[in-house]
């Protein structure tokens, strides 16, 4: 049994991950951890040190906020524990200083986005990139997401600027009026990136690419958070067989 601690645990997607964690049947959650304390019927601390001394932990996931992850994973990986990492707002700098902290062959998985369908769009995206002139990636997310532009956002515009030998033949923020200065969006090595927040979403992109003549879109949806859950438990599943920093769902599929 893989044991298993849930960092922000008490969130929308802390409680969907203990509910599928509980569910498995090769995994025991023996705590979570969050500041919002409630009367839950697991062991409940405030903090990953606690946590750590008080049970046994294989794999911390972490799924709180941009603010306090990086300090949850130094903890954990520190003391040796593997981290499955679904907050985003995580620079590469960051997680390479993160991962150099681990003790005994401790293992850091951070993924920008844990449902196949959004890996896939990544993968088909890199595919189609040096193929077109122009892209651009718009991503739409629910009102309460703490960063902007999302984690899968910057990964893909990333992937794509890798796959080409090109930048984005595109206008940029030269043609932005005074006093309207981002209506290009921010440029991620080269992409623009455009974020939409707004209640009624839980997580939709769209990669737009263009050359003459036509354009590819790829889009994916998340409706549920559901979605996210077989990814979670896959990381958990192969975090332990790593060492070091691995990044992105694609590298377990």
């Amino acid at each position: 049994m893989i044991k298993v601690a849930v960092a922000g645990c008490m969130g929308r997607m802390g409680q969907a991950v203990v509910k599928a964690v509980q569910s498995a049947d090769d995994m025991e959650l023996v705590c979570g951890i969050d500041l919002l304390q409630a009367d839950v019927p697991f062991p409940l601390y405030g903090g990953v040190a606690q946590a750590i001394e008080s049970e046994q932990v294989d794999v911390l996931v972490d799924f709180t906020q941009p603010s306090v992850v990086a300090g949850n994973v130094r903890v954990a990986l520190s003391a040796g524990v593997n981290c499955v990492v679904g907050t985003t707002g995580l620079s590469n700098d960051v997680l390479s200083e993160l991962a150099a902290c681990a003790t005994n062959d401790a293992c850091l998985f951070y993924a920008p986005n844990f449902t196949t369908g959004a890996v896939l769009m990544m993968q088909f995206a890199k595919a189609a990139a040096p193929y077109f002139p122009e892209a651009e990636v718009i991503e739409f997310h629910h009102c309460r997401k703490k960063d902007a532009p999302s984690g899968t956002a910057m990964r893909t515009a990333q992937m794509i600027a890798e796959a080409r030998d090109f930048t984005s033949t595109a206008p940029g923020s030269e043609t932005e009026l005074e006093g309207a200065e981002g209506a290009r969006g921010a440029l991620i090595d080269g992409v623009p990136v455009h974020s939409v927040r707004s209640m009624g979403y839980v997580a939709t992109q769209q990669v737009i690419f263009g050359s003459m003549g036509q354009t590819l879109t790829i889009t994916h949806d998340s409706w549920d958070r559901e979605s996210y859950m077989p990814g979670v438990l896959l990381g958990i599943r192969n975090v332990g067989e790593q060492k070091g920093l691995v990044v992105g769902l694609e590298s377990f599929m």
